[in-house]
């Protein structure tokens, strides 16, 4: 009896594992980003130019690493050689007009104050990052802390406002 009962349980199961590998099957296996099945490699799209305007960009959220308001092409920044510190470096800042870069990057783990940079924070593009103008991949709905208090305020005197914040509202 007990075999039975088994052999009818596997013979269910696999029939379970059959109808779900078909439903498996018909799976779009699209990414949409790219507009190619998934199991192709496809070329990448071409690079544009980096945002060149050396102007300081307003940062979006609390302890935002700057992004980069220059090009980069070409820039060494390998064990050998950092090129930022050529204009971001304390004593370089005087005469390139650069913003030195922040006291945290000369300390270690443990807070101590280093003479030279931190090794953890040598490589500049692991959080800096430089900027270009495009259309953005997927939506954002990011909105900056600051419109979500002012939101909050006017929610609670009355107000309507038109800050947008906290509507879901893109922001571009």
């Amino acid at each position: 009896m007990k075999l039975k009962l088994r052999k009818g349980a596997g013979v269910a199961l696999g029939l379970a594992a059959a109808a779900l590998a078909g439903v498996a099957l018909a799976v779009d296996m699209t990414d949409r980003m790219r507009g190619a099945p998934i199991t192709e490699t496809t070329p990448p799209p071409p690079l544009v130019n980096s945002d060149n305007s050396d102007i300081r960009r307003a940062r979006n959220y609390a302890m935002q690493p700057p992004v980069i308001p220059h090009k980069i092409d070409n820039y060494q920044l390998d064990k050998n050689a950092n090129r930022c510190m050529f204009c971001h470096a304390r004593t370089q800042t005087q005469t390139s007009g650069a913003p030195m870069v922040s006291i945290t990057h000369f300390q270690d783990r443990q807070g101590n104050h280093l003479a030279e940079l931190s090794p953890r924070r040598y490589f500049c593009t692991q959080c800096h990052v430089p900027q270009a103008d495009l259309k953005p991949l997927v939506d954002n709905r990011f909105v900056d802390v600051n419109e979500l208090l002012r939101a909050e305020q006017q929610r609670k005197s009355g107000g309507s406002g038109t800050g947008g914040g906290g509507t879901g509202a893109p922001r571009h």
